[in-house]
Protein backbone atom coordinates (compact mmCIF):
# COMPACT_ATOMS: atom_id res chain seq x y z
CA UNK A 1 0.00 0.00 0.00
CA UNK A 2 1.31 3.44 -0.91
CA UNK A 3 2.69 5.75 1.72
CA UNK A 4 0.56 8.12 1.05
CA UNK A 5 -1.93 5.92 2.07
CA UNK A 6 -0.68 4.80 5.01
CA UNK A 7 -1.08 8.26 6.18
CA UNK A 8 -4.88 8.70 5.23
CA UNK A 9 -6.09 10.45 7.79
CA UNK A 10 -10.07 10.59 8.03
CA UNK A 11 -12.28 12.22 10.13
CA UNK A 12 -14.62 9.18 11.38
CA UNK A 13 -17.71 11.39 11.88
CA UNK A 14 -17.88 11.79 8.45
CA UNK A 15 -17.78 8.67 7.48
CA UNK A 16 -20.75 7.19 10.47
CA UNK A 17 -24.09 7.89 8.87
CA UNK A 18 -25.64 7.58 5.44
CA UNK A 19 -28.25 10.44 5.59
CA UNK A 20 -30.34 9.22 2.87
CA UNK A 21 -31.40 6.19 4.60
CA UNK A 22 -31.83 8.40 8.22
CA UNK A 23 -35.44 8.90 9.51
CA UNK A 24 -35.06 11.64 11.87
CA UNK A 25 -36.86 12.33 15.35
CA UNK A 26 -36.01 14.47 18.72
CA UNK A 27 -36.40 13.45 22.10
CA UNK A 28 -35.98 15.89 25.41
CA UNK A 29 -33.23 15.17 27.55
CA UNK A 30 -34.70 15.64 31.18
CA UNK A 31 -32.47 18.94 31.46
CA UNK A 32 -34.50 20.05 28.61
CA UNK A 33 -32.24 20.04 26.02
CA UNK A 34 -32.74 18.17 21.77
CA UNK A 35 -31.59 14.19 21.91
CA UNK A 36 -31.52 13.96 18.18
CA UNK A 37 -32.28 10.18 16.88
CA UNK A 38 -31.74 8.84 13.86
CA UNK A 39 -33.45 5.81 12.72
CA UNK A 40 -31.60 3.59 9.93
CA UNK A 41 -33.14 0.27 8.93
CA UNK A 42 -30.95 -2.36 7.06
CA UNK A 43 -32.48 -4.64 4.68
CA UNK A 44 -31.38 -8.31 4.99
CA UNK A 45 -32.26 -9.87 1.45
CA UNK A 46 -31.51 -13.20 3.04
CA UNK A 47 -35.09 -13.15 4.82
CA UNK A 48 -36.44 -10.19 3.41
CA UNK A 49 -36.45 -8.45 6.31
CA UNK A 50 -34.87 -5.38 8.14
CA UNK A 51 -32.71 -4.52 11.50
CA UNK A 52 -33.68 -1.00 12.79
CA UNK A 53 -31.28 0.41 14.78
CA UNK A 54 -31.26 3.91 16.62
CA UNK A 55 -28.66 6.03 16.91
CA UNK A 56 -28.01 8.81 18.84
CA UNK A 57 -25.16 11.45 17.45
CA UNK A 58 -25.34 13.60 20.57
CA UNK A 59 -24.06 11.12 22.91
CA UNK A 60 -20.90 10.32 20.86
CA UNK A 61 -19.34 7.62 18.89
CA UNK A 62 -20.88 4.95 20.34
CA UNK A 63 -24.29 5.53 19.34
CA UNK A 64 -23.33 5.48 15.79
CA UNK A 65 -23.05 3.49 13.28
CA UNK A 66 -19.50 2.94 11.55
CA UNK A 67 -19.19 1.41 8.07
CA UNK A 68 -17.30 -1.78 9.24
CA UNK A 69 -20.53 -3.25 10.72
CA UNK A 70 -22.23 -2.87 7.70
CA UNK A 71 -19.87 -4.75 6.00
CA UNK A 72 -20.26 -7.96 8.85
CA UNK A 73 -23.67 -7.57 8.11
CA UNK A 74 -23.44 -7.98 4.40
CA UNK A 75 -21.21 -10.78 4.34
CA UNK A 76 -23.59 -12.37 7.33
CA UNK A 77 -26.58 -11.77 5.04
CA UNK A 78 -24.56 -13.64 2.11
CA UNK A 79 -23.82 -16.12 3.94
CA UNK A 80 -27.10 -17.12 4.88
CA UNK A 81 -28.58 -16.85 1.25
CA UNK A 82 -25.29 -19.12 -0.40
CA UNK A 83 -23.48 -20.64 2.62
CA UNK A 84 -21.68 -23.30 0.87
CA UNK A 85 -19.66 -20.22 -1.21
CA UNK A 86 -19.73 -17.69 1.39
CA UNK A 87 -16.62 -16.20 2.45
CA UNK A 88 -17.75 -17.09 6.39
CA UNK A 89 -18.21 -20.82 5.02
CA UNK A 90 -14.71 -22.08 6.11
CA UNK A 91 -14.64 -20.00 9.00
CA UNK A 92 -18.03 -20.87 11.02
CA UNK A 93 -18.20 -24.62 9.40
CA UNK A 94 -14.47 -24.65 11.39
CA UNK A 95 -16.43 -24.05 14.13
CA UNK A 96 -19.84 -25.83 14.23
CA UNK A 97 -20.54 -29.26 16.63
CA UNK A 98 -23.29 -31.33 16.15
CA UNK A 99 -25.39 -28.69 14.24
CA UNK A 100 -25.90 -27.12 17.64
CA UNK A 101 -26.50 -23.14 17.46
CA UNK A 102 -23.40 -20.98 17.39
CA UNK A 103 -22.59 -19.04 20.51
CA UNK A 104 -21.49 -15.72 19.36
CA UNK A 105 -19.95 -12.75 21.45
CA UNK A 106 -19.73 -9.23 20.19
CA UNK A 107 -16.96 -6.61 21.63
CA UNK A 108 -17.55 -2.40 21.44
CA UNK A 109 -21.39 -3.42 19.83
CA UNK A 110 -21.53 0.25 19.58
CA UNK A 111 -25.54 0.46 18.30
CA UNK A 112 -25.40 -3.54 18.11
CA UNK A 113 -26.00 -4.48 14.12
CA UNK A 114 -23.54 -6.51 13.68
CA UNK A 115 -24.60 -8.81 17.04
CA UNK A 116 -28.28 -8.14 15.87
CA UNK A 117 -27.49 -9.44 12.26
CA UNK A 118 -25.22 -12.50 13.82
CA UNK A 119 -27.90 -13.47 15.77
CA UNK A 120 -30.82 -13.56 12.85
CA UNK A 121 -28.54 -14.80 9.88
CA UNK A 122 -26.86 -17.68 11.88
CA UNK A 123 -29.69 -18.14 14.21
CA UNK A 124 -26.89 -17.93 16.80
CA UNK A 125 -27.16 -17.18 20.63
CA UNK A 126 -25.17 -13.42 20.80
CA UNK A 127 -24.14 -11.67 23.53
CA UNK A 128 -23.71 -8.18 22.25
CA UNK A 129 -21.41 -6.06 24.92
CA UNK A 130 -20.30 -2.51 25.43
CA UNK A 131 -19.11 0.15 27.63
CA UNK A 132 -21.86 0.35 30.96
CA UNK A 133 -22.98 3.75 29.61
CA UNK A 134 -23.72 3.10 26.01
CA UNK A 135 -26.04 -0.53 27.14
CA UNK A 136 -29.57 1.52 27.22
CA UNK A 137 -29.73 2.52 23.68
CA UNK A 138 -28.02 -1.29 22.79
CA UNK A 139 -30.73 -2.50 25.07
CA UNK A 140 -33.24 -0.48 22.83
CA UNK A 141 -32.15 -1.73 19.74
CA UNK A 142 -31.86 -5.41 20.46
CA UNK A 143 -35.21 -5.33 22.09
CA UNK A 144 -36.51 -3.22 18.16
CA UNK A 145 -35.57 -6.47 16.73
CA UNK A 146 -36.19 -9.09 19.49
CA UNK A 147 -38.99 -10.60 17.22
CA UNK A 148 -37.16 -10.63 14.35
CA UNK A 149 -34.04 -12.59 15.66
CA UNK A 150 -36.55 -14.81 17.30
CA UNK A 151 -38.62 -15.65 14.28
CA UNK A 152 -35.08 -16.98 12.56
CA UNK A 153 -33.80 -18.93 15.84
CA UNK A 154 -31.64 -17.12 17.57
CA UNK A 155 -31.26 -14.87 20.67
CA UNK A 156 -29.33 -11.90 22.09
CA UNK A 157 -28.03 -11.22 25.37
CA UNK A 158 -26.76 -7.78 26.13
CA UNK A 159 -24.01 -7.00 29.12
CA UNK A 160 -21.53 -3.93 29.89
CA UNK A 161 -17.88 -5.75 28.88
CA UNK A 162 -14.77 -3.18 29.63
CA UNK A 163 -11.49 -4.41 27.35
CA UNK A 164 -8.29 -5.20 30.02
CA UNK A 165 -7.75 -6.21 33.76
CA UNK A 166 -10.58 -3.54 34.81
CA UNK A 167 -13.29 -5.98 32.85
CA UNK A 168 -11.98 -9.44 34.09
CA UNK A 169 -15.03 -9.04 36.20
CA UNK A 170 -17.53 -8.40 33.41
CA UNK A 171 -15.51 -11.44 31.61
CA UNK A 172 -16.51 -13.81 34.55
CA UNK A 173 -19.97 -12.88 34.31
CA UNK A 174 -20.89 -13.37 30.82
CA UNK A 175 -18.03 -16.47 30.73
CA UNK A 176 -15.41 -17.67 27.60
CA UNK A 177 -17.86 -20.29 25.96
CA UNK A 178 -17.88 -18.33 22.38
CA UNK A 179 -17.21 -20.10 18.96
CA UNK A 180 -17.14 -16.64 17.39
CA UNK A 181 -16.20 -13.16 18.83
CA UNK A 182 -17.38 -10.33 15.90
CA UNK A 183 -15.73 -6.28 16.82
CA UNK A 184 -16.15 -3.61 14.01
CA UNK A 185 -14.11 -0.25 14.03
CA UNK A 186 -13.08 -1.17 17.21
CA UNK A 187 -9.33 -0.49 16.26
CA UNK A 188 -8.88 3.68 16.40
CA UNK A 189 -7.90 4.74 19.85
CA UNK A 190 -4.48 3.58 20.13
CA UNK A 191 -4.66 4.02 23.77
CA UNK A 192 -7.06 0.98 23.60
CA UNK A 193 -4.87 -1.71 21.84
CA UNK A 194 -3.55 -3.12 24.49
CA UNK A 195 -6.76 -3.39 26.55
CA UNK A 196 -8.40 -4.56 23.85
CA UNK A 197 -5.91 -7.40 23.25
CA UNK A 198 -5.64 -8.31 26.83
CA UNK A 199 -9.27 -8.78 26.86
CA UNK A 200 -9.00 -10.91 23.18
CA UNK A 201 -6.53 -13.31 25.13
CA UNK A 202 -8.69 -14.09 28.27
CA UNK A 203 -11.67 -14.29 25.70
CA UNK A 204 -10.20 -17.10 23.15
CA UNK A 205 -7.71 -18.91 25.59
CA UNK A 206 -4.21 -17.86 24.70
CA UNK A 207 -1.94 -20.30 26.12
CA UNK A 208 -4.83 -22.68 26.98
CA UNK A 209 -6.07 -25.87 25.65
CA UNK A 210 -10.01 -24.70 24.68
CA UNK A 211 -12.30 -25.74 21.39
CA UNK A 212 -11.55 -23.97 18.58
CA UNK A 213 -12.88 -20.55 18.47
CA UNK A 214 -11.75 -17.09 15.87
CA UNK A 215 -11.94 -13.18 16.37
CA UNK A 216 -13.48 -11.92 13.26
CA UNK A 217 -12.78 -8.07 13.01
CA UNK A 218 -13.95 -5.56 9.87
CA UNK A 219 -11.68 -3.09 9.90
CA UNK A 220 -11.28 0.73 8.06
CA UNK A 221 -7.83 1.90 8.15
CA UNK A 222 -7.78 5.02 9.49
CA UNK A 223 -3.95 6.12 10.55
CA UNK A 224 -1.18 4.66 9.50
CA UNK A 225 -0.56 3.83 13.45
CA UNK A 226 -3.05 1.40 13.02
CA UNK A 227 -0.45 -1.35 12.00
CA UNK A 228 1.06 -0.86 15.24
CA UNK A 229 -2.24 -3.11 16.56
CA UNK A 230 -1.62 -5.82 14.18
CA UNK A 231 1.94 -6.29 14.87
CA UNK A 232 1.04 -6.82 18.74
CA UNK A 233 -1.37 -8.62 17.74
CA UNK A 234 0.61 -11.30 16.09
CA UNK A 235 2.67 -12.21 19.06
CA UNK A 236 -0.36 -14.34 20.04
CA UNK A 237 -2.84 -14.63 16.75
CA UNK A 238 -2.42 -15.73 13.33
CA UNK A 239 -3.85 -13.24 11.47
CA UNK A 240 -5.16 -13.35 7.99
CA UNK A 241 -7.29 -11.48 6.28
CA UNK A 242 -10.04 -12.98 3.98
CA UNK A 243 -12.61 -10.36 2.73
CA UNK A 244 -11.93 -6.50 1.07
CA UNK A 245 -14.76 -3.88 0.34
CA UNK A 246 -14.03 -1.66 -2.50
CA UNK A 247 -13.50 1.79 -1.40
CA UNK A 248 -16.59 4.25 -1.34
CA UNK A 249 -16.75 7.13 -3.40
CA UNK A 250 -14.02 9.66 -1.75
CA UNK A 251 -11.77 7.22 -0.26
CA UNK A 252 -8.56 5.15 -1.41
CA UNK A 253 -9.71 2.04 0.80
CA UNK A 254 -11.92 -0.53 1.99
CA UNK A 255 -12.96 -2.25 4.90
CA UNK A 256 -11.16 -5.10 5.67
CA UNK A 257 -12.14 -8.32 7.44
CA UNK A 258 -9.82 -10.39 9.21
CA UNK A 259 -9.47 -13.81 11.18
CA UNK A 260 -7.81 -13.43 14.18
CA UNK A 261 -7.32 -17.53 15.64
CA UNK A 262 -4.33 -18.59 18.43
CA UNK A 263 -1.34 -19.52 17.63
CA UNK A 264 -1.47 -23.01 18.61
CA UNK A 265 -5.26 -23.55 16.74
CA UNK A 266 -5.34 -24.56 13.69
CA UNK A 267 -8.08 -23.21 11.33
CA UNK A 268 -8.84 -23.28 7.69
CA UNK A 269 -10.24 -19.43 6.42
CA UNK A 270 -10.17 -19.36 2.90
CA UNK A 271 -8.08 -16.36 2.55
CA UNK A 272 -8.37 -13.81 -0.52
CA UNK A 273 -5.16 -13.53 -2.58
CA UNK A 274 -3.11 -13.72 0.04
CA UNK A 275 -3.55 -9.89 0.38
CA UNK A 276 -3.13 -9.91 4.25
CA UNK A 277 -0.02 -8.48 4.24
CA UNK A 278 -0.90 -5.94 2.32
CA UNK A 279 -3.79 -4.76 4.20
CA UNK A 280 -1.79 -3.81 7.51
Amino acid sequence: MAEQEDLQDIDPISTLLLPEYHENGFDMLADGAAKQQLQHRHYLSSIDSTILIRQLPSQGLSFQLWPAATTLLTLLDRHRSHSATSQLSSILAALSSNNSPLNVLELGSGTGLAGIAAAITLGANVTVTDLPHVIPNLQFNVDANANTVALQGGSVKVAPLRWGVDGDGDVEIIGRDFDVILASDVVYHDHLYEPLLYTLRVLVGVGEQKKKNVFVMAHLRRWKKDSVFFKRARKWFDVEAFHMDKPCDGSRIGVVVYSFVRKSQKLQTGLVNNQSSSMK
